[in-house]
């Protein structure tokens, strides 16, 4: 009985340990799809966090170089999503702090040649601009990517229910710089 047990107690970490392995790394034809999939969104969040469509070039490459010298990747689409969602805006963070400016909006020339459409969309762009970077994240996260609150709270490192309370006073500080 006392031998049983102690082979228990031996093979029970060993069986343990291959449960938690690592997950196994993407081949190229698998990082080539995903990337095809995902660059599209990626890049545009770094526009919206940046200003800059030339630096989310930049970051863009930098995210996935990241993601995948990481070398883990997760068997889940999403886990896989949320790691290089939570990259990039990492960078972009630390992309702003080396910056020490705000968000540049460029604003068209001649706004009454407009139509009403753009200028809705300049008034959005000059709102969002005026955020505070963390409430521009997780607005974007949330309506032009669709990330649901957990994916959010995975990508800036937050609690899902600090995403709610977050995302309720986003939008209403957003409300309120669109009437002014």
């Amino acid at each position: 009985m006392a031998i049983t047990a102690l082979m228990l107690e031996t093979t029970l970490p060993a069986e343990r340990s291959k449960a938690k392995a690592a997950p196994a790394r993407m081949d190229e034809e698998s990082f080539r799809a995903f990337y095809e999939r995902t660059a599209r969104q990626v890049w545009a969040y770094l526009v919206r966090l940046t200003g800059d469509s030339h630096a989310a070039d930049d970051l863009l490459q930098e995210a996935f170089f990241r993601f995948y010298r990481a070398g883990t990747h997760y068997e889940s689409e999403s886990h896989r999503r949320n790691s290089l969602f939570r990259i990039a805006t990492n960078l972009a963070r630390d992309h702003g702090r080396r910056q020490r400016r705000g968000i540049d909006v460029p604003l068209p020339e001649d706004m009454q040649s407009r139509d009403a459409r753009h200028d809705q969309r300049t008034d959005l762009a000059r709102a969002l601009s005026r955020l505070k970077p963390l409430q521009r994240e997780i607005l974007w996260l949330a309506y032009a990517q669709g990330s649901s609150h957990v994916e959010i709270a995975e990508i800036v490192g937050l609690s899902s229910k600090s995403i709610k309370s977050l995302l309720f006073r986003a939008r209403r500080k957003l409300a309120e710089l669109l009437r002014a």
